[in-house]
């Protein structure tokens, strides 16, 4: 399979991930009066000021409980809203389905708390597959960090952790610890999200490349 590295990027701020609607609502959650005159300009810098009215841990819990209330009890949510003010939980969180909401999350804090939240930062890649090799990929995570580990030097952290899994001698069950997103831009072109932690530019050898994809076998 033959694939070519068209960019990496690293970032600490997603643009599409808080919407308008989300700053009204976080807004009324921090107890502003009246949101709904805010300009949307404003929108982001009014909703800064009513989080740093309250104690980190108290906003912590509001912003968690607005995003993951659904998929968090309370209990856990006291205890990140502790946890993150320390810890970078968008690379720790022992459920990785939630590391992608908890980097955002963070991240607001972060921001509006100027800098008593840690800075987590992701990675942003897009790679082409210029030759498949008739193997389906359809945003498989498994499959993509296999193509990943192809650009990988040997001292990454997923190659130091997952050799055997990427060279197929054992199971990949854990691609999706950090893949975080995967988008299809167009027909063999995809962009990746991930943590920073997992990938980086530095970890990057080659950017065209021959890769061999092995599945592991029973």
């Amino acid at each position: 399979m033959k694939i070519k590295i068209l960019e990496i990027n690293t970032v600490n701020e997603l643009n599409d991930y808080w919407t308008k609607e989300d700053y009204y609502k976080l807004l009324e959650e921090f107890n502003y009066s009246d949101a709904t005159n805010i300009k949307d300009s404003e929108l982001k810098e009014m909703l800064f000021m009513a989080i740093t009215d309250f104690e980190p841990e108290e906003a912590a819990e509001i912003v968690l409980s607005y995003k993951l209330g659904e998929q968090l009890n309370e209990g856990q949510i006291q205890s990140l809203s502790h946890e993150m003010q320390r810890d970078r939980i968008a690379e720790e969180y022992p459920e990785p389905a939630l590391h992608y909401d908890l980097f955002n999350i963070n991240q607001l804090l972060y921001k509006a708390f100027n800098g008593v939240f840690p800075n987590t930062e992701a990675t942003k890649l897009k790679f082409e597959v210029v030759d498949d090799e008739g193997i389906e990929i359809n945003e498989d995570k498994e499959i993509i960090t296999k193509i990943l580990g192809g650009a990988l030097t040997d001292r990454s952290i997923i190659k130091r952790l997952f050799a055997k899994q990427l060279d197929g001698s054992e199971k990949f069950e854990d691609a999706h610890k950090f893949i975080w997103k995967i988008k299809t831009i167009e027909k063999n072109k995809f962009e990746i999200l991930t943590s920073k932690y997992w990938i980086e530019q530095e970890d990057i050898v080659s950017t065209d490349y021959d890769v061999k994809i092995v599945e592991f076998e029973d």
